[in-house]
């Protein structure tokens, strides 16, 4: 079980730290440092945006972007207008946290950022149960005492990696309850 827990709080860890970072927000936004936002699949493509359709707000928060938004690709349009939708509905305790995550994201190196792109898609192909059950695994690790949240982590960094893909798997398969 702790293993189990382990694995969903590393992955959802990492998951979260990209799902919570705002797409255009933060400093310099659309730079070549900042995150490319994660996009899911569509079913048709995204028809481009226009400027005034934005309301004043967002469009004071993404001003860098006006000369050149008609040049941008029309999924680009669409993620930013998502993200500044996200950050006016953000708290000013929310807005703070993810300008820190922000902070974190672009002090990362390349690979280390990548990774964790691939960790966040891997999270998002998996069903929604299994999604719901590592939310539930991470939030029972967030209420741990901070002591036993260092000592997990802890066995998870001597974990090998084949042990940490064993566990991960283990922890993905839906609980088995025997029928007699």
């Amino acid at each position: 079980m702790i293993r189990a827990l382990l694995v969903c709080a590393g992955l959802f860890l990492a998951a979260s730290s990209v799902a919570q970072i705002p797409a255009a927000p933060g400093p310099a936004p659309g730079s070549a440092n900042s995150p490319a936002p994660a996009t899911a699949p569509a079913a048709a493509p995204a028809a481009p945006r226009a400027w005034s359709s934005m309301s004043p707000q967002q469009q004071e928060l993404l001003h860098g972007y006006q000369d050149k938004w008609d040049s941008l690709p029309a999924e680009r349009q669409q993620a930013l207008a998502r993200g500044s939708q996200r950050w006016l509905a953000m708290t000013p305790a929310q807005r703070s946290s993810a300008q820190q995550r922000f902070a974190q994201w672009r002090a990362m190196p390349p690979e280390q950022q990548q990774q964790l792109r691939q960790r966040w898609q891997q999270f998002k192909a998996m069903p929604p149960e299994q999604q719901q059950r590592v939310r539930e695994s991470f939030n029972r690790f967030r209420q741990m005492p901070p002591e036993r949240r260092m000592e997990l982590r802890r066995q998870w960094r001597q974990m090998t990696p084949d042990q940490r893909r064993r566990g991960v798997q283990r922890s993905a398969a839906p609980a088995r309850h025997s029928q007699r």
